[in-house]
């Protein structure tokens, strides 16, 4: 005859494995569910793997490894604005935890059209509040905040750098993009381009590009019109199509200052501007801070706060152009 407790001791020996069986399964689904799920929206990844990878690492920093504890999915327009309406859907249909907008205004109004709830983070926009992304840096409400890209002032900063490159110059074209910042912003900028063109004894030649097709027209506006220089306004269109502005500003001999330290790494003179790579780096923070649960209407917009000057020496030869040392002292970075 088995006694009570004799049976109650064999059916808990019995049960035994099958408890720890479902626990380790438990635990399992726990570690899985710990995985977060990432993704990210590109126009063109292939234009700056440097600066995926710059997330990557800040990623890393913070202790997220793909793979391992979160899992991207990557959706790459390769250029092609049109597909990112599709390609965000996409994300959103995956129920991914957050989206990273891989740079410019464009690719965060793909993804925040595509959705107002999940988490938007944008890596670097140039004008994240008159795009229509952000009511304001300080409280961006919605489901989208990131990093901005530029500042008003940083046009005049250019301008600055081509005066002391070129002292003689009194004629400077500007190359910018309609659209490709809201309006009232654009209008900022371009009075302050005119207003510290004129206190440099400058006079500012405007030349518009809406994109690839307009560029050989533009250059060649700059120099029917014999300007002495040129500054490139920063635009995700711009800086993809770097290499071939590079080109043009080589074959016309115009000595150029731009926003980012892209042009210069593909042959361009110099470049002074909000260190991008550090941008997406950063925008890792806000990532994890969605993670863990922070609302990103409430995560503050962040602006620049690296900002790099590098020179090509190699093209400043090139130009028949001699750098102030003071200026290449104080470069982050020359190229020889």
């Amino acid at each position: 005859m088995i006694s009570r407790r004799g049976f109650l001791t064999g059916v808990a020996i019995g049960l035994a494995p099958i408890g720890a069986a479902a626990h380790a399964q438990e635990y399992k689904a726990q570690q899985a569910a710990k995985i977060a799920r990432i993704g990210y929206l590109a126009l063109n990844r292939a234009a700056g793997p440097h600066r995926h990878e710059a997330l990557l690492q800040g990623l890393r920093d913070l202790g997220y490894v793909e793979g391992r504890h979160v899992v991207i999915e990557y959706r790459d327009a390769e250029g092609k604005s049109e597909r990112l309406a599709a390609l965000a859907a996409e994300l959103v249909a995956l129920k991914v935890d957050v989206i990273v907008a891989g740079g410019g205004a464009q690719v965060a109004l793909a993804a925040k059209q595509a959705t107002r709830t999940l988490p938007i983070v944008f890596a670097a926009t140039a004008d994240p509040v008159g795009s229509g992304l952000v009511t304001s840096l300080a409280r961006p409400g919605g489901n989208v905040t990131g990093l901005s890209l530029i500042f008003p002032e940083l046009v005049g900063k250019c301008l600055e750098q081509i005066k002391q490159v070129v002292p003689g110059v009194t004629r400077v074209a500007v190359l910018w993009q309609p659209g490709a910042y809201g309006e009232r912003t654009a209008e900022d900028m371009l009075k302050r381009a005119e207003a510290a063109g004129r206190a440099l004894g400058m006079q500012l030649q405007l030349v518009e590009a809406r994109g690839p097709a307009d560029f050989d027209r533009a250059f060649s506006d700059m120099t029917r019109a014999r300007a002495g220089a040129l500054t490139v306004l920063g635009t995700v269109t711009f800086s993809n199509e770097r290499r071939r502005l590079v080109e043009l500003a080589a074959k016309t001999r115009l000595p150029v200052v731009y926003m980012e330290r892209d042009y210069v790494d593909a042959g361009g003179l110099m470049s002074y501007g909000p260190n991008v790579t550090d941008l997406f780096r950063r925008a890792a923070t806000y990532v994890d801070k969605i993670l863990k649960g922070a609302n990103p209407g409430d995560l503050p917009v962040e602006q620049p706060t690296k900002f790099e000057l590098v020179i090509n020496l190699k093209t400043a030869k090139a130009l028949g152009l001699t750098i102030p040392p003071s200026l290449v002292q104080r470069a982050d970075q020359v190229i020889e």
